[in-house]
């Protein structure tokens, strides 16, 4: 399904200069068509969020098959969830933080003993690629090591390229806080990854 807004789609409030004014303008006008019942919205309204989600989830937990339950439960629940989004902000706002949230939730749900990623899998081979890979595991891990506050940070910033203050909304903190999980989060990983600098 092509999305077409009409003319009258974009109002003159959402009518802004900074990046996504038209994204976001797109989920207002397919909110509103939900909100009258309007399950192909719905679907369009999933479509555009669902790899983001998902990608978020996977960041933040570590692990696929959680992450897409994650994701999967977001999606379902979004139909009903919708009535909790006032429009006080951007909806991918008032989305991230309920993805960050479930995340965050099943991170401090987790015993303690349980490791998100394995960086000691041996990878056959000693070439370039293999030595990426374990380089890649390691920084998930490392990552996956951080506190839940730190490691959403460099989710939202360092992976998905969000601004501090989008990042601030969605985890309702000040962007100076975000500055400072950045901060602490990096340092750690610069510490952790050290032997493979």
């Amino acid at each position: 399904m092509v999305l077409a807004l009409p003319d009258d789609a974009v109002s003159p409030q959402s009518e802004r200069t900074e990046p996504g004014s038209l994204d976001a303008a797109a989920d207002e006008w397919l909110i509103g068509k939900i909100r009258r019942g309007d399950s192909d919205a719905y679907e369009e309204l999933v479509r555009r969020h669902r790899d983001r989600i998902y990608r978020i989830a996977l960041r933040m937990i570590g692990n696929p098959h959680d992450a897409d339950d994650i994701a999967q439960d977001v999606v379902l629940s979004l139909w009903t969830t919708l009535t909790g989004f006032s429009g006080n902000s951007r909806f991918t706002t008032w989305l991230y933080r309920v993805v960050v949230n479930r995340c965050i939730n099943l991170i401090e749900r987790r015993p303690e003993h349980e490791p998100l990623q394995n960086p000691d899998v041996p990878i056959a081979g000693a070439d370039a690629e293999a030595e990426a890979k374990q380089a890649a595991l390691a920084a998930l891990a490392a990552i996956g090591a951080l506190p839940p506050d730190q490691r959403a940070v460099v989710v939202l910033v360092d992976i998905e390229q969000m601004r501090y203050q989008e990042v601030a909304s969605i985890l309702n903190v000040t962007p100076a806080t975000v500055r400072g999980r950045l901060h602490r989060a990096r340092r750690h990983l610069l510490y952790s990854l050290r032997d493979w600098a």
